[in-house]
């Protein structure tokens, strides 16, 4: 697992005042140009998605849905967008929650979850846990079970972890990378 923590952080590139002032951007596009790098993560990620009994895998918009999507190939399941309020056609269930600074929601289709489905959520980056805790809460609401949170990195240095793992009710929430 070292290896591949090496491989992964290497190819992570710090971007100083992005978005803003005072933001240092953890920017994953150099991973995702590397095809052996991006292979070593689909592959991991996928692994942790078997280990873990997970029927689909939920991607969180939008570089959720950048990884989500191949590890869901890789481990044989099946991919759901969850998408920002108003992108997706059709029935949805939608769920709020609170920003720093105001509040957003996302949705999923209602009928791709099911009370069979296992799901494992995937996103790149875990910061304050709002979204991730959202689509836990979204995808219970479905019906699904959900398998556990699967991430990239955690910014180890904001409060996503102490957020999210109630919400988790002890499904496990994985992060290769903590920064």
């Amino acid at each position: 697992m070292t290896d591949i923590k090496e491989l992964l952080l290497s190819r992570i590139r710090d971007v100083q005042d992005y978005p803003e002032p005072g933001v240092l951007f953890k920017d994953i596009t150099p991973l995702l140009a590397d095809p052996a790098a991006f292979t070593a993560l689909t592959d991991t990620l996928a692994e942790r998605c078997v280990a873990a009994g997970a029927t689909k895998v939920v991607g969180l918009e939008a570089r959720g849905f950048i990884l989500g999507a191949p590890v869901a190939v890789r481990a044989g399941l099946g991919f759901i967008p969850v998408r920002k309020a108003g992108k997706l056609p059709g029935a949805t269930l939608a769920q709020a929650y609170d920003l720093e600074y105001g509040s957003a929601e996302i949705e999923v289709h209602a009928e791709d979850l099911t009370a069979e489905d296992r799901v494992m959520i995937v996103d790149d980056v875990l910061a304050t846990g709002g979204t991730a805790e959202a689509a836990v809460h979204l995808v219970r609401r479905a019906g699904a079970e959900v398998a556990g949170v699967s991430v990239l990195m955690e910014l180890g240095f904001l409060p996503g972890r102490e957020r999210l793992e109630p919400a988790l009710e002890g499904a496990p929430l994985d992060a290769l990378l903590v920064v």
